[in-house]
């Protein structure tokens, strides 16, 4: 640690007691007054007081024996712990000199004695009594406090029995076992504290295999932020749910394995080095070695804050289909949080009465819509009854299978809670939703992604956080008359590939309705899109972006060399459906790269130019694509290429579109 970090440190200079030495008076009064912790909502509650008194919050254990009150400090907030390992705890100390930095920024802010503490096990809680402390072994001297109080699951647990464990113990117990009890003096302020730090930092943070890990990076930087980061955004719901368990899974695994690798270590020691078992234990240990750290670098791509969201989403992209049901049955799921004589009654009549000849169907009921999703099999239908649900998860639909309201829109909600988790994640090749209302809040993630496969989405209500729909290369979606709203992003990500049909929308109030990702790239086709009589208002930025690379000014210089063939595109802009133009491309191409400049359209009479201004931009688009396939035919020596090939029509109908009161227009072009 740096010297400046261990002449004086402590992890929270506003909660500890003023009249301390040391550490305490080496700060500036400025940096007391504000402290590490300033957030009214912290569990701490540390900003610094005039008067006397302890400036941590307390709470009661739960148990059957009332223990005193202790200080509660497990509710930390990120920059709080941050700081304290950061600043005053670790600094840039090596893996192999934790502990040693740790017992040194112990000494200087732990009070050795004169404090009790409830001694909290998975099997028993008991009052202590510290009498010292043994900070290079991170322990703590005690002895049963008077009186006794103990609260333990085996009704066997007599005080003699604590009194040989403790005698088996040596009377030392590890530092992050202990709670201290609440002192309202404030003079154990800075001794709870301590110890929460040490006993968040063994539980969460260090891993048993850090200390053979390579010592020549940060500590600090290479494990505990990751690491720390991790734990608070899976507590704020920034994490999917599967990645979690995933996570979970990959560290006990892990753990696991460092156990057997380190027995196995073990026993080498103690065998005859010419020995066959030595021979054989060999291979094992490399064995167990190479499947750790395979595990752990799976560990590293989660813990890192940009890498995790890619790993996730390869995750969820890979949903596996279940396929038809062996006994090639269909069922229908009904969901209903009640049901009433009245609603069955309705739903007979309306959507299970079976048709003469139809062969019987079997019908399961559930109370929410999530597990209904997860039961469901190739061709299955779910029914969403009125009501207001809340799920915890992603819909993952990997199987053609029709999910649909049994009613408005409005009196079928589905709200989703969890920051981390798409709401809505399609991969089927046929899927349908219907008649439902999506409402997501504080999310990360969108609220529909279409990774491949069909989805069609009819009479729906998407009320967005983040992104709102996501069409993924080679996926095709299509949106009947349905209400997006609320993104803080695009309502609608098109991405190149995609075939995109938008009929009869509303998209508004998002930061942009629509955007088309780049398709100039080589490897990616042009999407197909199709918009017709969607209203697109209200949204801050444009109703429609083209984001390209700013190579698409080479264009211009190619413009005299446009065929005649190439001037044979045809795009359809009237509302009359058998209308079509032939389109001067010189004159398109001078109008969408000649200035580069974004559209801005606010006078009503003027809202249908916005369709002929997208078709525009998109037909040039793809023309220069073409002229780029062109020249690297040209270079490879193919002089005459397949008109076919490169004709590159863009097969679009955008009709009868509005667009009205958007921030900056209709359609922009965003250059990168």
């Amino acid at each position: 640690m740096a010297d400046g970090s261990r002449t004086g440190g402590g992890p929270e200079a506003a909660a500890m007691a003023p009249e301390r030495t040391g550490w305490a008076a080496e700060q500036e009064p400025a940096s007391l007054e504000k402290g590490l912790f300033q957030d009214e909502d912290s569990c701490s509650d540390c900003s610094y007081h005039d008067k006397p008194g302890s400036s941590l919050r307390s709470f009661m254990p739960e148990g059957k024996t009332l223990f005193p009150e202790i200080f509660q400090t497990n509710q930390l907030l990120f920059y709080e712990r941050f700081r304290a390992y950061q600043d005053y705890i670790l600094a840039d100390c090596k893996a192999s000199e934790v502990k040693e930095f740790t017992a040194d920024f112990l000494e200087k802010v732990l009070e050795t004695c004169g404090w009790q503490a409830v001694w909290h096990t998975n099997v028993f809680k008991v009052l202590v009594e510290v009498t010292d402390v043994d900070f290079a072994a991170l322990k703590a001297v005690v002895r049963l406090a008077e009186p006794y109080l103990c609260d333990s699951q085996v009704s066997t647990f007599t005080m003699e029995c604590m009194k040989e464990l403790l005698d088996l113990k040596e009377h030392k117990l590890p530092l992050q076992e202990l709670w201290v009890v609440f002192d309202d003096s404030g003079v154990f302020d800075q001794t709870a504290l301590a110890i929460e730090h040490v006993r968040f930092f063994y539980q969460n943070i260090w891993r048993s295999w850090d200390e053979e890990e390579e010592d020549e990076y940060d500590y600090f930087v290479r494990c505990v932020e990751p690491r720390l980061r991790l734990h608070y955004d899976i507590l704020e719901d920034r994490v999917p749910s599967g990645l979690i368990v995933d996570y979970r899974n990959l560290l006990s695994q892990c753990e696991e394995s460092y156990r057997k690798f380190l027995n196995l270590r073990s026993s080498l020691s103690n065998c005859n080095s010419d020995s066959e078992q030595e021979n054989i234990s060999m291979v094992e240990g490399l064995k167990l070695y190479s499947e750790m750290e395979q595990l752990k670098q799976k560990l590293k791509l989660i813990e890192n804050p940009l890498l995790r969201y890619v790993f996730g989403y390869q995750k969820n992209s890979n949903i596996q289909a279940k396929g038809a049901r062996p006994s090639g049955q269909k069922i229908t799921h009904v969901v209903s949080s009640t049901m009433i004589a009245g609603l069955l009654r309705s739903l007979l009549m309306d959507r299970l009465c079976q048709e003469p000849g139809e062969e019987e169907r079997e019908i399961q009921f559930h109370s929410d819509p999530l597990s209904a999703i997860n039961a469901c099999f190739e061709g299955d239908t779910v029914i969403v009854c009125p009501g207001h649900y809340v799920v915890h998860g992603t819909f993952s639909i990997a199987d053609s299978i029709e999910l649909e309201g049994y009613g408005l829109p409005d009196d079928i909600v589905i709200e989703k809670r969890g920051k981390g988790d798409t709401f809505v994640d399609c991969t089927g090749a046929d899927i349908k939703i219907s008649g439902i209302k999506f409402v997501q809040h504080n999310a990360v993630e969108g609220i529909l992604i279409v990774h491949h496969g069909k989805t069609t989405l009819e009479n729906c209500v998407l009320q967005c956080e983040t992104t709102g729909v996501t069409v993924r290369t080679s996926a095709e979606f299509l949106m009947k008359n349905s209400d997006l709203y609320g993104a803080k992003g695009a309502g609608i990500e098109i991405y190149p590939g995609s075939q995109c049909t938008l009929s009869d929308n509303g998209i508004h109030h998002c930061k942009e309705g629509i955007l088309i990702k780049d398709f100039l790239d080589e490897h990616y086709d042009i999407p197909k899109i199709s918009m017709v009589n969607n209203i697109i208002h209200n949204n801050e930025g444009y109703g429609v972006v083209l984001v390209k690379p700013t190579i698409f000014s080479d264009l211009q210089e190619n413009a005299e060399d446009v065929t005649e063939e190439d001037k044979a595109l045809k795009i359809q802009t009237s509302g009359e459906p058998d209308v079509a133009e032939r389109v001067d491309l010189e004159e398109l191409i001078q109008c969408a790269t000649g200035k580069m400049e974004l559209y801005a359209r606010t006078d009503p009479s003027e809202q249908v130019e916005g369709n002929c201004e997208i078709v525009n931009e998109l037909i040039a688009a793809s023309t220069q694509k073409g002229q780029m396939k062109k020249k690297r035919l040209s270079e490879l020596g193919i002089t005459q290429a397949d008109d076919n090939l490169m004709s590159q029509e863009m097969f679009v109908g955008i009709v009868g579109n509005q667009f009205k009161w958007n921030g900056k227009g209709s359609f922009g072009t965003f250059l990168f």
